[in-house]
């Protein structure tokens, strides 16, 4: 067995064809055949199952495929590790990012790119859990998530805790004098709260905090996007309890944000990464940028 089977061996997975690999691979479709035959017969099962053109992987297929997915992917860091010593940043970073913790991120990748314009990033979003989840599976290189989450497979650094408001349709902020509002008010309200798809988060947080009070919120729709939120709440839907910075990347007209009176909900959040995974210049230096432009925040 060599490398150059397993890469074959790999493609075959990803496409579910020999066709389509071969194209994939610019070779012809019968020294790809063998190729795969021959590591069948070494391994001594098979990896496979054939219906027509359509390849299926077989049980120990799935578990080659799998266990050749994070080998190539340590190899492409260790390559990326060796290729860094002595040169300067470059290539991609890769940052998850929680929608309600966007605000950390525009000006810093401005900043970034102002001192290291060979480093281009790619962003996506999601909730904490699936963020976590892709870290896990290398497809991120970085995510900038909401706590709580088990954090035992990440380093972390922590960014500053900030305080959860109420957000409330206007019309219905004309009855309230005061620019606060107590946990009792809150529970009386129509509530749409944020809940991740998986995982324990923001939603059993605030929750919980009812239950301390033993309170029982009106909670009338859950979802794991605030930009849904904001428009229910603008709508009319109701009121929800989110992130103080959540408002600072949304404009929406119709809304208005109250401080919570009698109780103080923190919300906790951080930027992490997979222990076990080579910190690239790039990424090292990304959060270093947070460090330093926190520690001048405080000043």
């Amino acid at each position: 067995m060599d490398m150059r089977q397993l890469r074959y061996f790999y493609t075959i997975a990803e496409e579910g064809q020999i066709t389509r690999a071969a194209k994939t691979l610019h070779m012809a479709q019968p020294p790809l055949s063998q190729s795969l035959k021959a590591l069948e017969k070494e391994i001594g099962v098979p990896l496979f199952e054939r219906s027509g053109k359509k390849m299926e992987l077989t049980e120990a297929g799935e578990v080659l495929y799998n266990k050749t997915g994070y080998f190539f992917k340590y190899l492409e860091e260790t390559l990326t590790e060796v290729k860094e010593t002595g040169e300067g940043l470059k290539g991609q970073l890769t940052v998850g990012c929680v929608k309600t913790l966007f605000s950390h991120v525009p000006q810093r990748i401005k900043s970034f790119r102002e001192k290291y314009p060979n480093v281009t990033f790619e962003l996506r979003e999601g909730d904490s859990y699936l963020l976590a989840e892709q870290l896990k599976n290398r497809s991120l290189d970085l995510a900038i998530v909401r706590l709580p989450l088990d954090l035992d497979l990440y380093s972390s650094f922590h960014l500053p805790d900030e305080n959860y408001v109420v957000i409330m349709p206007e019309q219905w902020a004309k009855s309230y004098e005061s620019p606060s509002i107590t946990m009792n008010e809150i529970a009386n309200l129509p509530l749409i709260l944020l809940r991740r798809i998986s995982g324990i988060g923001q939603y059993e947080l605030i929750i919980d905090k009812f239950k301390e009070l033993e309170l029982a919120p009106d909670v009338v729709t859950v979802c794991p996007d605030v930009d849904m939120i904001l428009e229910l709440v603008s709508a009319e839907v109701g009121a929800s309890i989110v992130p103080a910075s959540t408002l600072k990347k949304h404009s929406i007209n119709g809304i208005k944000s109250f401080t919570i009176e009698d109780e103080t909900i923190i919300s906790k959040s951080a930027i992490i990464w997979l222990k076990d995974r080579y910190l690239t210049k790039s990424k090292q230096r990304f959060i270093e940028l947070f460090e330093e432009s926190l520690k001048v925040e405080k000043v």
